[in-house]
């Protein structure tokens, strides 16, 4: 899924990425602070808002759409089914980033993909900051292709109004600040099989852009 490519930093600067990392020096998080909210404040940066986390830990903060940037995403299924316990699922989804990817190009540095939710490490192209509309079809064409196997009892109203409840409805993602920053989601993408108890290593994961060559 995707291949290495180089993005912008939280501050502008250029990322460079592929093979061993090539380090950029990153500002300090104190001007990316106000780097932020100067940016929102001037209609730079769009958001609205949403709630999740790397580590588990939930609260409100406002999507950032920068264009160029590198982003963290955690998409997770509707009631944490296992939907990629199945790996004619897991190919839905390989298929889905790879139609997706054709009109709405974007560089995955990093991934993987567990029973319940996918963690995912994207460079989006120079000028464009919308991941959301990326997720929506990739979303929606697994949905429409095994939405009837997985649809939860009681969710009628939901049918009707033709939205799938394959997925949750939202997704957490996370600006990538610097190469630290970087460097650390690659490292958690990577682990987090182990973490869950699914593997004794991340190599044993087969779902890992870990077998990925550089």
């Amino acid at each position: 899924m995707g291949g290495y490519g180089s993005g912008r930093l939280h501050d502008g600067r250029v990322l460079c990425m592929g093979g061993p990392w090539v380090s950029a020096i990153a500002k300090d998080d104190r001007f990316v602070a106000g780097w932020v909210t100067h940016a929102t404040r001037w209609g730079i940066v769009r958001g609205r808002g949403n709630s999740g986390g790397m580590g588990g830990l939930r609260m409100s903060y406002r999507r950032l759409y920068v264009p160029g940037a590198t982003y963290f995403f955690t998409v997770v299924t509707y009631d944490r089914r296992p939907l990629f316990s199945d790996p004619v699922n897991v190919q839905l989804l390989r298929e889905a980033f790879r139609r997706v990817k054709q009109h709405h190009p974007f560089t995955v540095e990093a991934i993987v993909v567990l029973p319940d939710h996918i963690h995912t490490l994207w460079t989006l192209p120079e000028g464009d900051a919308d991941f959301s509309t990326r997720w929506r079809l990739i979303k929606t064409y697994v949905s429409r292709r095994c939405a009837k196997t997985y649809q939860p009892p009681g969710s009628a109203s939901r049918q009707q109004k033709s939205e799938r409840t394959v997925w949750q409805r939202r997704f957490w993602e996370h600006l990538i600040r610097n190469q630290r920053d970087f460097d650390n989601h690659v490292a958690y993408i990577h682990n987090n099989p182990v973490k869950h108890g699914l593997a004794t290593t991340p190599e044993a994961w087969p779902h890992s852009s870990i077998h990925r060559s550089p």
